[in-house]
């Protein structure tokens, strides 16, 4: 088994009206990419916000590398990069400026690293911080959090209002940072920025943990929706027919569910069968996911 690098216990804080996280408890080892979970409002930033030791629980415990998360959070942040959910940036800097300023308290001399990460997210940091768009600022702060090859990164909704291009130069370095050895925790509401990285994941919801899981239980379990669209009514009810009946007809377009990908062949041959001209895929978003392979847990809770 590998070293627990954080270890949380029982957390607890509660803010009332039913806000908050409520005794929460997982693990994360070393090496590991920790996916956590959740819609927004489910509790993942209050979670972050107490291992950062900016919030003192009102019950059971957070440790990273074995220190207590409030008592000796300036200890473990010297340990840790870090990228909040909510950037709060100097504006009157540049970036460059801020970044040296970020390069000095972390004791890093090499600049070389900084500007690697610069270059990778194409990042202009010469100018104004308050002149930045939403996705430079987050450049900004990913930058910050890499620079110094930490041991333990926490990574908070880190793609927010990054272009597709720049999402996928991510997902390349946290691959990357995860065969260094690096331990992460990826906070997020979106399924796929997790689904390529994480080794497994925990599932909050209303600020309780539905579960922890390998991802590749997670990743088996969603649902795909298949639409497909006919030259007529009458061969989208052939198709219907032939796939047994399991389906919904709307005029000439057939829309299928399946719970797995073992039924897609045979699917899709019918298809081509009854001459289908168009395909629309929809797979299950993570709400969807938590409701069909939680919802019974969260009721029973």
């Amino acid at each position: 088994m590998s070293k627990p690098m954080i270890e949380v216990a029982n957390l607890t804080c509660d803010y009332g009206h039913g806000r908050g996280v409520f005794d929460l408890s997982f693990t994360v080892y070393q090496g590991e990419v920790f996916g956590f979970l959740g819609p927004n409002g489910a509790g993942k930033t209050t979670t972050i916000r107490q291992l950062m030791g900016f919030v003192r629980p009102d019950r059971g415990s957070a440790k990273i590398l074995g220190l207590d998360c409030f008592a000796q959070s300036s200890k473990i942040q010297s340990n840790v990069g870090y990228l909040p959910g909510e950037l709060a940036l100097m504006e009157d800097m540049s970036g460059e400026g801020f970044l040296k300023l970020i390069a000095g308290m972390k004791g890093l001399r090499d600049p070389s690293r900084m500007e690697e990460l610069c270059n990778l997210f194409e990042l202009n940091p010469h100018q104004r911080i308050r002149r930045m768009s939403k996705g430079t600022k987050q450049k900004l702060g990913l930058v910050c959090a890499f620079m110094g090859s930490p041991e333990i990164l926490i990574l908070d909704e880190p793609t927010s209002g990054l272009d597709p291009l720049m999402q996928n130069r991510f997902t390349q370095l946290l691959l990357k940072e995860k065969e260094r050895g690096a331990t992460i925790l990826l906070s997020s509401h979106l399924f796929e920025e997790t689904e390529k990285t994480c080794d497994r994941v925990a599932i909050l919801r209303a600020g309780r943990l539905a579960a922890v899981e390998q991802m590749q239980k997670l990743r088996d379990s969603r649902t795909r929706s298949y639409t497909f669209v006919f030259p007529d009514e009458q061969l989208a009810q052939k198709a219907l027919a032939q796939w047994g009946g399991k389906g919904q007809l709307e005029a000439n377009s057939l829309s299928v569910t399946l719970d797995n990908a073992a039924g897609l062949p045979e699917l899709l041959g019918i298809a081509a069968e009854c001459k289908a001209c168009d395909l629309r895929e929809k797979s299950q978003t993570l709400e969807e996911l938590f409701l069909h392979f939680y919802g019974e847990v969260q009721q029973d809770a």
